[in-house]
């Protein structure tokens, strides 16, 4: 929102810009009437739709639901109806950070700037100063540059398509190509 700002009002409660997911979910909706339509045509197609664009908003949305688990502690518990106690490693998902910071950046509420991107360096005195510095630990980031998914962002979103969360029909990536008889 640097980059082409929106007024506060247009800004949605996740803090991102109305009138371009407008646009998104408009271009969706529109997709999802062409595979329906399609799938009329072509009866014997098994043809899935993924919505990649709700799958990344849930990031952004939904920030501390996502990210990289944690292990927490070593617990120990008793299986009732075993009566064996056994080691369990608990794990909580400590979520993303910032979802609409960029990681690697220079400045500004969203660490973006159009001329001073990731990695860049500015001549001062002689010597060259690093100021579009990347964050410590992108794997709590959802954005690492202003335009680019980080890994962790990219591989949690692959995790929502590959279990069919945002596909229509809802079923796993590995059962796509099947087509119900």
């Amino acid at each position: 929102m640097d980059l082409h700002p929106v007024k506060r009002s247009l800004v949605d409660e996740a803090g991102c810009a109305t009138p371009y997911n407008d646009v998104a979910k408009f271009f969706n909706r529109e997709l999802k009437k062409v595979v329906v339509q399609l799938r009329k045509e072509l009866p014997l197609a098994a043809i899935t739709y993924v919505d990649v664009y709700a799958a990344k908003y849930s990031l952004i949305s939904h920030p501390k639901k996502h990210g990289k688990p944690f292990v927490l502690s070593l617990v120990w518990t008793c299986l009732v109806c075993e009566n064996v106690w056994e080691n369990e490693l608990c794990l909580l998902n400590a979520g993303f950070e910032e979802p609409l910071r960029a990681c690697c950046g220079h400045g500004g509420k969203y660490n973006y700037n159009l001329h001073i991107g990731c990695g860049a360096k500015i001549k001062h005195g002689g010597k060259e100063i690093l100021v579009g510095k990347p964050c410590r630990d992108p794997s709590v980031w959802v954005n690492w540059d202003g335009v680019h998914y980080t890994e962790a962002a990219n591989k949690r979103v692959l995790e929502q398509i590959v279990d069919g969360a945002f596909s229509d029909p809802p079923i796993p990536l590995n059962m796509a190509c099947h087509r119900n008889l």
